[in-house]
């Protein structure tokens, strides 16, 4: 690849650190634009023409624009990094389930919790928390036995749980009680490439 892959991101956004990570362990080549959302910078109009929805990340490829965490670890699984999406159907969908996964239980669990904790968002601490334990016992129950959630070696499924699974604490969401979780995290910061995302103090105000 000669051009660089533009990643359009946010140093505390879980979301947009499961990219530059996959990008970071997959050796693809990229630059990290840092988009400055204290300030509006993802509504103003440079910005939303490469995605109107006006959020991070979203990527560059040329002329290809791409948003969406997990949409763009298919993408770039699929066009730079094919060892990490599995080409057997039944393992694909394995992967599948967890990108889904990371979409809900993590997203609306401890993710939830800390932009709770983190960025005083208005939203249940009570009902996070307990989504949270559903996502984090089925995740530990999974891991059992593997190194891996799908297969002997890491997948953008991992990469996609990564991020808001080991920043859940800043949300006050524990990992004590789930060893096999914990052991999941410690496998993916081994890898070569494992670039980590920034730890941010509680009581952030990001308004």
């Amino acid at each position: 690849m000669s051009n660089a892959i533009r990643i359009h991101s946010f140093p505390l956004s879980g979301h947009a650190h499961r990219v530059v990570l996959f990008a970071s362990l997959a050796g693809i080549n990229h630059e990290v634009i840092n988009v400055d959302l204290a300030n509006g910078a993802h509504k103003q109009p440079d910005f939303l023409a490469i995605n109107p929805l006006g959020q991070v990340p979203v990527i560059q490829d040329g002329d290809i624009a791409i948003s969406d965490s997990n949409a763009i670890l298919v993408y770039l699984a699929r066009t730079y990094a094919p060892s990490y999406i599995p080409s057997d159907a039944r393992d694909e969908a394995e992967v599948q389930k967890f990108l889904t996964l990371a979409a809900g239980e993590i997203a609306f669990g401890p993710a939830a919790a800390r932009l709770i904790n983190v960025f005083n968002a208005p939203l249940d601490m009570d009902t996070c928390r307990t989504i949270a334990a559903k996502g984090l016992h089925k995740l530990d129950a999974h891991m059992e036995g593997r190194d891996f959630l799908v297969g002997d070696a890491p997948t953008i499924a991992d990469v996609a749980i990564y991020s808001y699974t080991a920043h859940a604490p800043e949300g006050g969401i524990s990992l004590k009680e789930y060893p096999n979780v914990r052991r999941l995290l410690s496998n993916i910061e081994a890898l070569d490439g494992f670039v980590p995302m920034p730890a941010t103090p509680v009581g952030l105000n990001a308004a």
